[in-house]
């Protein structure tokens, strides 16, 4: 297997593992990222293992995972004006875009601060390294920021999360203890 074909290979596992995306969202995906020395059916042939092999998996995980513990808080910062949004684009950038097209979707005046977390987050979750989460004041104001990011955190305390925040806008909630577990999105 070529660099290029290795880093095909790693990207659909991760799309596989982050339970988002659908066969052809994967199948799309990669197309984006193939180069032309890449074996392209060897590369799709990888799609439907990797996908069994996470639903075998699927079947061992607790009824309630920390993604659907996550989800529900997220729910729940929604409904108190905090546009709450996972895998939000891959980079922080595209994050603070995708908030920033949610809150001009919503009805004017619902959100007042918003929560995400990116694709590059989802990645070091799957790796086992926890789940960071981006905050603030959607006026960019620096006491509002901080009171967002204390809703954020009791809320997940309150979830059972285990809390990693200095309590300044300097830094990213983290959740450092999270079991990436997101069961497969259903197939279109």
């Amino acid at each position: 297997m070529t660099d290029s074909e290795q880093h095909v290979a790693d990207s659909v596992r991760q799309w596989v593992w982050s339970g988002f995306y659908t066969q052809g969202d994967i199948e799309q995906m990669m197309d984006d990222i193939v180069d032309d020395d890449c074996d392209v059916d060897e590369l799709r042939s990888l799609i439907g293992p990797c996908l069994r092999e996470k639903q075998r998996a699927e079947r061992q995980w607790p009824a309630v995972t920390d993604c659907d513990r996550l989800d529900r808080v997220f729910y729940a910062l929604h409904e108190q004006g905090i546009c709450a949004l996972a895998n939000a684009g891959y980079t922080m950038s595209d994050g603070h875009s995708d908030v920033a097209e949610a809150v001009a979707d919503a009805p004017e005046g619902h959100y007042t601060g918003f929560c995400f977390y990116h694709g590059q987050d989802v990645e070091r979750a799957i790796e086992g390294h926890g789940v960071m989460l981006a905050f603030g004041d959607l006026a960019d104001d620096e006491a509002r920021s901080v009171r967002v990011g204390q809703v954020i955190a009791e809320a997940l305390r309150q979830a059972g999360f285990a809390v990693d925040w200095d309590g300044s806008t300097r830094t990213r909630i983290n959740l450092p203890a999270f079991d990436w577990k997101r069961r497969a999105t259903p197939q279109a």
